[in-house]
């Protein structure tokens, strides 16, 4: 008995360890940024799946918000369709758009529902068309300014998140795709097809926002953001939205629309905003309940939060 004791010391410290984080962070919004390759890893993605669920039990209200670029552009390809970028975004056609918003609310989110609920009826799926969650209007692209035609590709003017709101007063954990309906007059006139597609980081970092979310999360494919990369793979840990301002304009552009939206979201009342390994398993559970935490974390200029770390 003795024994037994002894060997399971290590998992009750870990248990006392989380406790302040538990505290701190009970009955808070989480948004989190589900891609990258923890979108296509079958044990990350179920990792990832354990992660938010554990969320949930411990008193916080996680919301998910995930794209779909390699299952879209591999759709594409299946259908014979060119998957084209331009300044960093997807070029999308009408038909591309078609074939988005199947992937991204067809295939993703309905994978990514079924993961979490194999833990209990919690995960419901939506996209930023349902209940007017998201608005938004035709976005160019600016390539050496220029302000070039990308087809439907969207940039979020409103957010009403109430139903969102609803789903985590009732216990559920939302699932939502990054597509929102269309509030441009002329595209109603013209019989566009009335979404777009908009980038998933810029709809986590609008979402957050507009709950008043405690942290947003964003699973990236590094460790975070590099103090001088490629000279050096040294992370920076932590900054403040005026010194990520400054770096925004030296960034590799995949980590742009993801430091952008820590960004906006900081400077729009939400307390924390961490970019986070999502190669690493459990890693929002690292970032979240451990003294050490992994990734960057962005934290407004005045940050008056008590015992933010």
């Amino acid at each position: 008995m003795s024994t037994r004791k002894h060997t399971a010391l290590p998992k009750a410290r870990t248990l006392i360890e989380a406790l302040p984080w538990l505290t701190r962070h009970h009955g808070k919004t989480v948004v989190i940024k589900f891609g990258g390759n923890a979108m296509i890893d079958e044990e990350l993605k179920r990792a990832f799946a354990q992660d938010v669920v554990f969320l949930r039990h411990a008193g916080l209200r996680p919301v998910v918000v995930h794209g779909g670029g390699p299952q879209i552009s591999a759709q594409l390809d299946l259908l014979g369709l060119e998957s084209e970028f331009k300044g960093g975004l997807r070029v999308t056609t009408p038909e591309a758009m078609n074939v988005v918003r199947m992937v991204l609310a067809g295939q993703v989110q309905r994978e990514l529902v079924g993961l979490l609920n194999e833990h209990g009826p919690l995960a419901i799926g939506m996209t930023g068309e349902d209940a007017h969650l998201m608005a938004a209007t035709k976005h160019y692209a600016d390539i050496d300014g220029e302000r070039v035609d990308i087809g439907r590709v969207g940039e979020i003017t409103a957010i009403d998140p109430g139903a969102v709101q609803a789903l985590l007063d009732d216990g559920r954990i939302p699932v939502i795709s990054s597509i929102a309906r269309s509030s441009d007059a002329e595209d109603a006139a013209s019989g566009g097809s009335g979404v777009y597609n908009v980038n998933a980081d810029t709809a986590a970092a609008a979402l957050a926002a507009a709950l008043g979310a405690e942290t947003l999360m964003v699973l990236t494919d590094v460790e975070g953001l590099y103090e001088d990369w490629p000279d050096s793979d040294e992370v920076i840990s932590r900054l403040t939205a005026s010194e990520l301002e400054k770096l925004l304009p030296d960034l590799a552009s995949g980590m742009v629309p993801k430091m952008r939206g820590c960004l906006h979201a900081v400077r729009n009342g939400v307390h924390t905003a961490r970019v986070i390994d999502g190669r690493v398993q459990h890693s929002i559970l690292l970032e979240i309940f451990t003294d050490e935490g992994i990734g960057t974390m962005v934290v407004p200029d005045a940050n008056t939060i008590e015992g933010a770390t």
